[in-house]
């Protein structure tokens, strides 16, 4: 004769039930969703204003501290603007283009100083969709994509401008004088700093989309081919010149970091949860 269980029983209460239950639990398993729960969608769009508005507070106190040393700052930059240009000096053909080209020095300078509060306004606003051992993150997320983004700046300043620059001089002969103004050259700098600043961000991209579960490593891995098609697409559009020697400068960093990418979301993507197993 069978055995029938008292019907007050459940089966979660059942031991026999929980032990199984976690034996094939792995203590990384995530619960079904945050324990913040969902946000609506004005929530988010709130949300989304609150780290808007203090991320353009920050950006506007880095411009002061811009401002504070702003005969530094031209300085460092027009350096680098006149370096390969015969005279090595520009022109401005407006009465305040001098003057609004500093201040955008400035607000330029300003980018890159609050770049980590910026950072760390994106990550309060993704904290919500995450686990609560996700958020201990904040930190290493902040600092490796604050760094990374000011890394792609200084690539740009000493290693892309410069090639790209010598390319647009070398056409100087003795007919012609390449004497640029210097609103197009700060713009074409501006440019391929904040393009490259944005691109090195690969890899922390690639790191929310996979703790999110959109994508996987072995996706990553297995559409690498087209990945590389479509960063010769983006380097060629940032890149200002047709020369080849440019667009590898921007391409190569861009396969390695999609490569550290992979990486990145192999440890820190959203692992499948494993069958369980059949009594």
């Amino acid at each position: 004769m069978a055995l029938v269980p008292f019907p007050s029983q459940r089966q979660d209460d059942d031991p026999r039930h929980l032990s199984a239950q976690a034996a094939s639990t792995s203590p990384f398993d995530e619960p079904e969703e945050p324990a913040e729960g969902r946000m609506t969608f004005l929530e988010h769009l709130d949300e989304l204003r609150k780290r808007i508005t203090h991320a353009v507070g920050a950006l506007f106190i880095g411009f002061i501290v811009a401002l504070a040393f702003i005969n530094q700052v031209v300085a460092f930059v027009y350096q680098r603007l006149t370096t390969d240009i015969p005279g090595g000096h520009l022109i401005y053909t407006e009465p305040g283009e001098a003057f609004v080209l500093m201040l955008k020095i400035a607000a330029l300078c300003g980018v890159l100083v609050a770049s980590p509060y910026i950072m760390w306004q994106v990550w309060l606003f993704i904290a919500p969709g995450l686990y609560s051992k996700e958020k201990k993150l904040a930190i290493p997320f902040v600092v490796a994509s604050s760094s990374l983004f000011i890394g792609g700046a200084a690539f740009a300043h000493y290693v892309v401008f410069p090639a790209a620059w010598k390319f647009f001089a070398s056409f100087s002969n003795d007919f012609i004088t390449f004497t640029p103004r210097m609103e197009p050259v700060f713009g074409l700098y501006v440019k391929l700093l904040l393009g490259l600043g944005l691109v090195f961000q690969m890899p922390m991209l690639m790191f929310v989309l996979a703790r999110l579960g959109i994508v996987s490593a072995g996706f990553l891995a297995k559409n690498f081919k087209y990945a590389v098609l479509l960063i010769l697409v983006v380097a060629a559009v940032i890149t200002p010149d047709s020369s080849p020697v440019s667009q590898v400068l921007v391409a190569g960093p861009m396969v390695g970091l999609y490569i550290i990418g992979i990486g990145v979301a192999w440890a820190f993507g959203k692992s499948k949860k494993p069958d369980q197993d059949s009594e």
